[in-house]
């Protein structure tokens, strides 16, 4: 599944869009770039994925157009831009869908207008390239044909050509790419890439696709909707369940390795890698299932998860402790627990789980909550966060798992709070009974900083909430017990808090969480690489765990960073659905020699 829609068939009722866009097109046409930037309001934000920056940016206001308009106009060479369907105005907003050509590839895009001084001005705008001219996928009407006719006495079958690739990718002919972490972003990607042509290899420590996920603990289901969860070209049949249990997810990511065919390797850990900055290229060592093989790439990815890295705090005590201790990430699932004192450090989502799964077990389960959470029931967040977007409502709408990625990513990262708060003000008052009796719990809850809630907490800092599938009960009810504070240290048999509480304990469990992805970088490269790259994921919204400046796109994520040919992919379903295209793009690009001038490559301003 990718952003490729057909071209309009038909023309368009004319209306302040289509002027508009009329307008822009015969502007930059003649280079006029004041006259393009005045179509701009005086606040105003145009959000590119590629298509004018080779880059995922956003600018603001007629000055932030003038910027990149005087950057990539001549290069670009914009043209075409036309109605997809017809505009719609509602509440003094004018949207409308179109398309667009670059000199280079084939767009799509989303404006949004506001009346200001009596004309129809741009308030949102967003740019997307979908595909390469020359370059472009396989599929529809040109989907390959499969069968040989005719006589080949050279003939190979496909089953054959599979082999061969196999045998040689990797071994005798050098991929361009190399994806290391094969998860849904890793074989998104893959999957990508094979259909854009580019030679590439998706690596894996797991001796099967699909056991990043079959490896953890046993109750744990997406807490996303399905239609907010397809991967690239293969959706999920219309029978999968809405929250997918997390083995049937690991079977569905390694059929879908196979039915995509992405190339591969399993059981396979890259254990150095350093980049030629004369050769233009990566050298990358792994270990494949014992063997020793080194890769030299053009281009590397780091596919490793954002929630990859576990942070594991270093605790006076923990070298003496008598009982068992793991990270979330290692939890094996409660069926040895029954009747043991486990506590759990840590109050979001794979806390909740856990606790929630012990205690069904027959546990003694406390956990510790060390700064507030936000809490949403899934029922609620469904209906108001998702519901319009992701959903059978949103599909019997018009509203297409491809059309909501747009909307989603035409809403500017400065602003979208403003389109969140609401929302969340409605689910507070949805569910206000089970909030007061959380907190009567003893329960820490927020909003997030400024009362957005759940999404901007997951874009600025990927931590701080939990979607409640029913363990937030548990703690209302004081099933699960509640203890509040930093954790000072352990005894042979006990967690001590920071204020005196000791919490008696067989297993502990510190759901504490993850670092930024740039550590990878630092254990696979080296720290001085890690530190050119910089902090990935957050905004730089100067609010709890995401401090300034400003950056306005997640850090380093799916875009060139610092280091050049090292890129970073993670994020979660969605995502790594949506953006795997933008990345793919700009690899496939590279790999054709298309020249690539990026603008505005962001600045580093924190480390990790």
């Amino acid at each position: 599944m990718t952003q490729t829609l057909e071209p309009p068939t038909a023309a368009v009722q004319s209306g302040p869009a289509q002027t508009w866009l009329a307008d822009f097109e015969a502007a930059l046409k003649e280079r006029d770039i004041p006259r393009a930037a005045g179509l701009f309001a005086t606040k105003s934000f145009w959000r590119d994925l590629v298509a004018f920056s080779w880059n995922i940016t956003t600018v603001e206001d007629p000055a932030g157009v003038t910027d990149l308009l005087e950057n990539t106009l001549d290069r670009v060479d914009p043209s075409g831009f036309a109605l997809e369907e017809p505009e719609a105005t509602e509440a003094g907003v004018t949207t409308a869908w179109f398309t667009f050509e670059t000199a280079v590839g084939r767009g799509r895009g989303l404006l949004r207008l506001k009346v200001e001084d009596d004309r129809p001005k741009a308030w949102t705008f967003l740019t997307t390239l979908y595909e390469l001219k020359g370059h472009e996928e396989p599929r529809g009407e040109r989907r390959p044909k499969g069968a040989e006719h005719g006589v080949n006495r050279h003939r190979l079958t496909w089953a054959e050509k599979r082999q061969a690739e196999a045998e040689t990718l990797g071994l005798t002919e050098q991929p361009y790419v190399v994806v290391i972490g094969g998860g849904q972003g890793g074989i998104a990607l893959g999957a990508r890439l094979r259909q854009l042509g580019v030679p590439s290899l998706v690596i894996d420590r797991y001796e099967r696709p699909g056991d990043q996920w079959r490896g953890r603990y046993k109750s744990l289901c997406l807490h996303d909707p399905v239609w907010y969860d397809h991967l690239p070209y293969l959706k999920f049949p219309d029978n999968w369940p809405v929250f997918a249990p997390k083995d049937k997810i690991g079977d569905w990511l390694e059929s879908y390795v196979k039915i995509m065919e992405v190339p591969y390797w399993s059981s396979t850990t890259a254990t150095s890698a350093s980049y030629d900055e004369a050769a233009g290229e990566w050298t990358v060592n792994v270990s494949r299932g014992g063997e020793e093989i080194t890769l030299h790439p053009k281009q590397l990815i780091l596919a490793t998860g954002m929630s990859g890295k576990p942070n594991i705090p270093d605790l006076p005590g923990m070298d003496i402790f008598q009982g068992e201790q793991h990270h979330s990430s290692k939890h094996p699932g409660p069926d040895a627990y029954e009747g043991k004192r486990c506590v759990v450090i840590g109050s979001n989502n794979s806390a909740f789980d856990i606790c929630g799964a012990l205690f069904e077990h027959g546990a003694d389960v406390t956990m510790v909550q060390r700064s507030s959470t936000h809490i949403v029931k899934s029922d609620t967040l469904m209906d108001i966060g998702l519901g319009d977007l992701y959903s059978e409502r949103a599909l019997a709408a018009g509203m297409t798992t491809e059309k909501a990625d747009l909307v989603f990513a035409s809403l500017p990262y400065r602003i979208m709070h403003e389109f969140q708060i609401p929302l969340y003000q409605q689910m507070a008052e949805r569910d206000a009974d089970f909030y007061a009796r959380l907190e009567k719990a003893g329960f820490r809850h927020d909003w997030g900083d400024d009362g957005s809630g759940l999404f901007m907490k997951y874009l600025r800092r990927g931590s701080g909430y939990y979607i409640d599938v029913g363990s937030a009960e548990l703690v209302a009810n004081g099933s699960v017990k509640l203890a509040h504070g930093q954790v000072s240290h352990l005894t042979e048999t006990s967690v001590v808090l920071e204020d005196g509480t000791e919490l008696p304990a067989d297993l502990v469990v510190y759901a504490t969480g993850y670092g930024s992805m740039n550590g990878w970088a630092a254990d696979l490269i080296s720290q001085e690489v890690a530190d050119r790259v910089g902090k990935c994921w957050g905004l730089g919204s100067d609010t709890t765990k995401d401090p300034g400046p400003w950056e306005g796109e997640q850090r380093n994520m799916w875009k060139p960073t610092q280091q050049e040919a090292l890129w970073f992919h993670g994020g979660n379903l969605h995502q790594s659905r949506h953006y795997s295209l933008y990345l793919a793009l700009q690899l496939k690009a590279r790999f054709e020699g298309i020249s690539t001038p990026v603008y505005n490559l962001a600045p580093v301003h924190h480390l990790s």
